[in-house]
């Protein structure tokens, strides 16, 4: 038994640090804006292809939500990335913090889908709140998301289950206080996925937390930092 959950542990570190160097690769070149063989990133990266009428339906609905309800939504490199590491991570449970009008969650929802896994997301407007749960119920995802309305600092004390994914896009100064409530819950091989980390707008507290703790390990490309819990 030990040796089969230590081959899976392993199995898993192998996923994420694979993941991590995509991530890393990536976002370098897309924000150092470098061209290779005369093509720019976004000629070389082209929209996803949808495998089946749901998929199709999905990308559908977000394409709609990014012209009509953009409000402080990733943008859609970001949601493909989340997609893919956590169908990757084959992961479980995601937690969001900041739902907005769910378009990440739908990203993470499209990979929970094929994980057998569930998302909670939670939001302090209640107007973005009724209008992401909407588009979550339309993406027929609402089996698998489970949408918190209230003041996250405080709702967070509700979790109780293991975390897989843990992303925060929500209040900056904010990102601490989830980090210390949240991180005992995330699991060995888990991550830490946040948004809005530059010089101008990432906290110097959540960023000492993410790069000196010997637990964990974190790269930083193009306003987005990806922890790894070891």
């Amino acid at each position: 038994m030990k040796t089969a959950i230590r081959s899976t542990i392993t199995v898993s570190l192998i996923i994420i640090g694979i993941s991590a160097i995509l991530f890393s690769n990536a976002f370098a070149r897309r924000s150092s804006g470098l061209r290779r063989g005369g093509m720019s990133e976004s000629e070389l990266e082209k929209p996803p292809v949808p495998k089946d009428d749901n998929e199709k339906k999905i990308l559908s609905i977000l394409a709609d939500i990014r012209s009509t309800q953009s409000y402080r939504n990733v943008p859609p490199q970001d949601g493909r990335f989340f997609r893919i590491t956590a169908q990757a991570m084959n992961a479980k449970h995601v937690v969001e913090i900041g739902t907005s009008t769910g378009y990440s969650g739908i990203w993470f929802g499209m990979a929970l889908q094929k994980t057998g896994g569930k998302l909670t997301t939670f939001e302090i407007d209640a107007q973005r709140a009724a209008t992401a749960r909407a588009n979550f119920k339309r993406a027929g995802m609402a089996d698998i998301i489970t949408l918190v309305e209230g003041d996250a600092h405080q709702e967070v004390k509700k979790v109780k289950d293991p975390i897989d994914i843990l992303f925060l896009d929500a209040d900056k100064e904010g990102y601490i206080d989830y980090l210390n409530k949240l991180l005992p819950l995330i699991r060995s091989g888990g991550l830490v996925i946040a948004h809005n980390i530059s010089g101008r707008m990432a906290d110097p507290r959540y960023m000492k937390a993410i790069t000196t703790d010997p637990n964990l390990e974190t790269i930083v490309r193009s306003g987005v930092s990806l922890t790894l819990k070891k």
